[in-house]
């Protein structure tokens, strides 16, 4: 047995499944034993070609994709660290929030593989898991300061444990992902649309559209991106009407000045929320971000100089780390049932699961509960 073999073997191994959205992905990941945590092995399966055509994830064909590939996903994760379903030592996997049907197809592969190999299973906010992906990358202790940002999601929360997370501000209405996503279809880029975005702006100029910062003239942490969207809509129908159609450096100006105002919005509530968590006086102050809006570089490089101008120290994950993974789920899951956090068979999927339920929701609710 070699050297790693014999450090993998001395510790808890946890299986990850994720399916929430259109990545079908399973890991195994080590932790305990006085060692940092280990990601053994991570699969993802990526689902851009089957809805490439569409303009956006199509639930119906997500869900069946996530039925079609995950035990294969899940075969290749063990094949890759060497190990069968034996040696794990429990079984996670994202039971929301997500598109209910992908997130089933995820919850009902993990009760037959947890009720065939007798394994624990734990059931994880995919939410959180993005906030506890510090954890896995840095070993990073509570609490901390996170900006979760995705494709559905923008939240300032205080990380105080696995199960203690306090909402400081939020989106009230569309996710800077989403408002990516928008733009990018808006100009006629590809999906997804916050690579597509970045990658325009680079050789756009930021000032040669002035578009809104939204909420900047009202206090707290609340974003607000459904406004910047329709901004960009009205002015791209003026140059469409102006010139009969978009050049090329019409929409890399308009992807720069999109993006500087996203980048601007962000910094401004970060330094709202750094002042509300510096408050606290933490002993070792990090400023975290997650999701998949964490790939942008521009916006890591403004983060990251806001925090270390508040004095906290910037984390960001890899990029591999930024979008959905089962790594952090099964992290999550170690951390989770180091708590005591065990389901049985009647584990089901939630399509809304917000983190912080002692605050109103930010997007309101319905019969299946509060959106955020």
């Amino acid at each position: 047995m070699t050297t790693d073999e014999n450090k993998i073997a001395q510790q808890n191994l946890y299986l990850g499944l994720e399916s929430s959205c259109d990545e079908t992905a399973a890991a195994i990941v080590a932790v305990g034993s006085g060692e940092s945590p280990r990601i053994i092995s991570s699969v993802i399966y990526d689902q851009s070609d089957l809805h490439e055509n569409f303009g956006g994830v199509v639930p119906e064909i997500a869900a069946r994709a996530h039925a079609e590939r995950m035990d294969i996903c899940v075969a290749r994760a063990l094949k890759e660290a060497s190990l069968d379903l034996s040696a794990v030592t429990g079984i996670g996997v994202t039971a929301g929030p997500g598109l209910i049907g992908g997130v089933l197809s995820g919850v009902m592969c993990a009760k037959g593989l947890s009720l065939g190999s007798g394994k624990p299973l734990i059931g994880v906010n995919h939410l959180a898991a993005h906030a506890l992906t510090p954890r896995l990358t840095d070993s990073v202790a509570f609490p901390y300061l996170m900006l979760l940002i995705s494709g559905g999601h923008c939240q300032f929360l205080l990380v105080k444990g696995p199960q203690n997370f306090q909402r400081l501000g939020g989106t009230i209405d569309d996710a800077p992902g989403e408002a990516f996503d928008k733009t990018a279809r808006l100009l006629g880029l590809d999906q997804p649309g916050g690579p597509a975005v970045e990658k325009a702006a680079l050789n756009g100029d930021e000032n040669q559209y002035k578009f809104p910062r939204p909420l900047l003239d009202r206090g707290g942490c609340d974003l607000s991106f459904s406004g910047l969207k329709t901004a960009l809509l009205r002015a791209r129908d003026l140059i469409l009407k102006l010139q009969g159609g978009l050049y090329e450096a019409d929409r890399s100006d308009f992807c720069a000045s999109f993006q500087a105002a996203i980048c601007d919005v962000l910094g401004e509530k970060s330094r709202r929320a750094l002042s509300l968590y510096m408050a606290l006086d933490p002993e070792e102050p990090v400023y975290a971000v997650a999701g998949g809006v964490a790939a942008n570089q521009t916006i890591r490089g403004r983060l990251k100089e806001i925090a270390q101008a508040a004095g906290a120290t910037f984390i960001a994950p890899p990029l591999s780390l930024c979008t959905d993974n089962a790594a952090m789920i099964a992290y999550a899951a170690s951390e989770l049932h180091q708590e005591g956090v065990c389901h049985d068979l009647t584990l089901s999927g939630r399509p809304r699961w917000p983190l912080d339920n002692s605050q109103p929701a930010l997007l309101g609710g319905g019969k299946k509960g509060a959106k955020a």
